[in-house]
């Protein structure tokens, strides 16, 4: 029989999803690309809120994916977006990316701010996002910073 996939992307926090969400971040980061772990975990998780994407297969459900939104007043900043490898350039991303835009929206958010590595600008700017800064090295991988501002 044919395996039924499916998916689901919720707003997390911390405390409920923490192994889940740590498991793909340190597959991502810390073991794909090399951030050192210290640089990889800060004070910030326990109070940001967290996207987490799971995909169902016949009744088992894996954590593919996972972004970070950290608000502060009318600004938020999304970052720690990070897909497992063999679930990259199936849309993934994308889904991740416009929930954490619509719950920026739904909390009255007026600029998201992130760092995107360079290499993924086109995909951040297809959904709105505008270079603002000079490239800057983050745990040593070129990023580029960029807003997205709704008026």
């Amino acid at each position: 029989m044919p395996k039924q996939l499916s998916f689901n992307f919720s707003i997390t926090d911390w405390k409920t999803h923490k192994s889940q969400l740590k498991q793909i971040r340190e597959q991502v980061f810390i073991q794909e690309q090399g951030v050192p772990v210290e640089l990889e975990w800060d004070d910030m998780d326990e109070n940001a809120l967290h996207v987490l994407a799971e995909a169902t297969s016949n009744d088992e459900i894996l954590a593919i994916g996972t972004a970070r939104i950290i608000i502060k007043k009318e600004q938020a900043y999304i970052g720690r977006m990070a897909i497992l490898p063999e679930w990259r350039e199936q849309g993934i991303g994308t889904k991740i990316l416009q929930l954490c835009i619509d719950e920026c929206l739904h909390r009255g958010v007026k600029n998201i701010i992130l760092n995107a590595q360079v290499y993924v600008l086109p995909f951040y700017q297809k959904a709105g996002f505008k270079i603002s800064s000079d490239e800057f090295l983050d745990a040593g991988i070129p990023h580029k910073r960029m807003i997205l501002s709704f008026s």
